[in-house]
């Protein structure tokens, strides 16, 4: 199944086994005009998308809310270095790969499965590969923002924010839908911890302990109620049932 979430991995892979007739014969005969330039295309076209997996995982799923929410919450409660940056992207990615998962399956099944099996072409399988990540983005995108990104492409006619939509409106209006909509959460995340801190300095600057940092004096206190609230579980559940 974790296949299926670097599926960009295995449809690169693809991409070149209709061509393994033509490879046996080209190691029969290198005469053959053009055979071997169009191996290196290919094999520059497998080295381009095996380098662009990364990026598109993050551009086109739910990981740049995860992770964003996920650090402002460490940065409210006032940790900077716990938990570490690969503790937090690697429990994003995974709260990723469960919420994405029925979209991974639905590319696999109709996009990649019949390429492997040689049923469709290369072209017709990006096509229905990508038509589940489309109406994914689609239905998380902020109209404003879309608008307001198809409005800097003269060249594109009045579009709407549907599956159908260009993906160079679609893939950044989506990705900045979902950094505001992050940074909201993370204003709300940011009010418990806050109302901490001011307490805290209020009961020090009554005390006179005006040399004592209010903010090593809130981090236990900040702890304890992050702890009893169970909000690790409560911040995952959130984020989870916001796709659902």
């Amino acid at each position: 199944m974790i296949l299926r979430l670097i599926f960009g991995f295995s449809f690169a892979v693809a991409l070149l086994n209709p061509s393994l007739s033509a490879a046996q014969e080209l190691s029969i005969s290198l005469g053959d005009e053009g055979s071997i330039s169009a191996r290196t295309v290919q094999l520059f076209a497998l080295v381009t998308v095996l380098s662009l997996v990364p990026g598109l995982a993050i551009m086109v799923t739910c990981f740049p809310f995860l992770v964003t929410v996920l650090s402002i919450l460490r940065q409210a409660i006032g940790l900077q270095q716990s938990p570490p940056n690969m503790l937090i992207v690697s429990l994003a990615l995974f709260l990723t790969y469960f919420i994405m998962e029925p979209v991974f399956t639905t590319a696999w099944v109709d996009g990649v499965g019949p390429l492997t099996r040689n049923e469709i072409d290369v072209e017709r399988a990006f096509s229905l590969a990508l038509e589940p990540f489309r109406s994914f983005m689609a239905g998380r995108l902020d109209p404003d923002t879309f608008y307001a990104m198809a409005e800097l492409r003269p060249d594109i006619e009045a579009v709407d924010p549907t599956p159908d939509a260009p993906l160079s409106v679609l893939v950044p209006s989506f990705m900045l839908s979902e950094i505001s909509r992050a940074f909201q959460i993370g204003f709300l995340i940011y009010l418990p911890f806050l109302i901490i801190d001011l307490v805290v300095a209020a009961i020090l600057m009554s005390m006179g302990m005006m040399m004592v940092p209010p903010a090593v004096v809130a981090l236990p206190f900040k702890l304890a109620f992050f702890v009893v609230a169970d909000g690790w579980a409560l911040i995952a559940g959130s984020l989870v049932r916001s796709y659902f």
